[in-house]
């Protein structure tokens, strides 16, 4: 049987004399500890560690050794010699060739500066590295890096404003995906995956970083066709901040570029609708709606407001479809309403109010609007065909006996 003590500072008497009277004490001590179990074997690097222990014990101050003890049982810690929950009882297989390396517990004023400098040596970072590995949301699935290290932390984009980064995209094999320079995006939006999304707003103008990511924040079970992921991909993602400006005052923004930011933000509610991520796409197309929906301060001609209205409906239409998705009822009928506020005969507007009403119960209105989406599109089938199928229900509760009602 072995004792071991895994972390055991190594011996630094400069005084002979004194470790020659200290050893007699660590003797007597060991003798004492051979007398309660005489299997007790001790390595070289346990007698030092004792010498040492008793060494301070004689060199120290009766007062101070007892402030000493009285502090390490307030703190619940016990030296080797006063507890013997310090060792480890280990059998001989057990035990590896060589010993653990021993480390200094404290006091260190016999440290040499030839081993400073090889501690300093060992712990000093490798070159070029500033940190190491973030773990953004504690969960170990997505983590930042920093590379080179930027202008600060108030130099740090905040949520809302527009970003632009150099993107090296990667598999976990180091596969190259894609390689896009100066990608322009607005922080917080939703308008790039999750990863960068939550990842560049902890990055410093000028910094460069390293984010590994789970699929979950970035192109998930699905994957992705451009740029081509395989589905449940982990990406490795080399990313430079190059700036962050403030986003453009949309009170003062030309009534096309308006247009087109809105259109922008739709179809990136529509990729997220396309992928299922539903509430995402509902953060999107509210965005957007945002945009159709704020006030100017320039001149806009006719078509220019037909135009925005045409983006507004449309983002009202696919924003009801999210919701339904997302079992949110009472919100896709309100979407709905508003859509067909500015667009009466709006048939995608008609069709969903009406699959809204059926979903909630209400199965005479349901079919009453689905009605005037069939009035006006005859042709399209999907409305007839839901109305069948509601008739059906209503009948199989009102009329158990064969035969119909309308």
């Amino acid at each position: 049987m072995l004792v071991r003590y895994c972390h055991v500072p190594q011996l630094t008497s400069e005084n002979r004399k004194t470790r020659e009277s200290s050893r007699i004490t660590c003797q007597k001590r060991i003798d004492s500890l051979v007398t309660v179990n005489p299997n007790i074997q001790f390595e070289p690097s346990h007698w030092q560690f004792i010498v040492r222990m008793t060494e301070k014990e004689e060199t120290m101050d009766a007062s101070d050794s007892h402030d000493s003890v009285s502090l390490a049982k307030k703190n619940g810690r016990t030296s080797l010699l006063d507890s013997g929950e310090d060792f480890e009882v280990l059998n001989e297989e057990d035990i590896d060739d060589d010993p653990p390396p021993l480390e200094d517990a404290g006091g260190g004023k016999g440290k040499s500066a030839e081993s400073n400098n090889t501690n300093a040596d060992t712990d000093a970072d490798p070159p070029g590295q500033v940190e190491e590995w973030l773990d953004v949301l504690g969960n170990d699935q997505l983590k930042k890096k920093v590379l080179e290290a930027g202008k600060g932390r108030d130099s740090r984009p905040q949520k809302g404003q527009n970003v632009k980064i150099n993107l090296k995209t990667y598999l976990k094999d180091r596969t190259l995906v894609e390689e896009q320079p100066e990608v322009s995006f607005t922080l917080g939006d939703g308008d790039v995956i999750q990863a960068l999304d939550l990842t560049v707003q902890l990055m410093e103008l000028g910094e460069k970083a390293l984010i590994q990511t789970d699929a979950k924040y970035a192109y998930g079970a699905r994957g992705s066709c451009k740029p081509e992921v395989p589905p449940d991909a982990e990406l490795s993602l080399e990313v430079e901040l190059l700036e962050a400006t403030d986003a453009a005052d949309l009170e003062l923004l030309p009534p096309a570029e308006k247009i087109a930011l809105a259109s922008h933000k739709r179809e990136r509610g529509n990729v997220h609708y396309q992928r299922g991520d539903y509430a995402f796409a509902v953060n999107s197309y509210s965005i957007a709606l945002q945009i159709t929906e704020s006030s100017s301060k320039v001149d806009i001609s006719p078509e220019e407001e037909n135009e925005l209205m045409d983006v507004k409906v449309k983002c009202l239409n696919n924003m009801a479809a999210s919701q339904l998705k997302l079992d949110h009822f009472d919100a896709a009928l309100k979407s709905c309403v508003s859509a067909l506020a500015h667009q009466p005969e709006n048939i995608k507007a008609l069709f969903r109010m009406g699959k809204v009403l059926a979903l909630q119960g209400e199965y005479t209105e349901a079919i009453q609007t689905l009605r005037k989406a069939l009035k006006l599109e005859p042709s399209n089938k999907v409305p007839l065909t839901f109305i069948f199928v509601l008739k059906k229900k209503i009948c199989s509760v009102l009329c158990p006996v064969d035969g119909a009602i309308w």
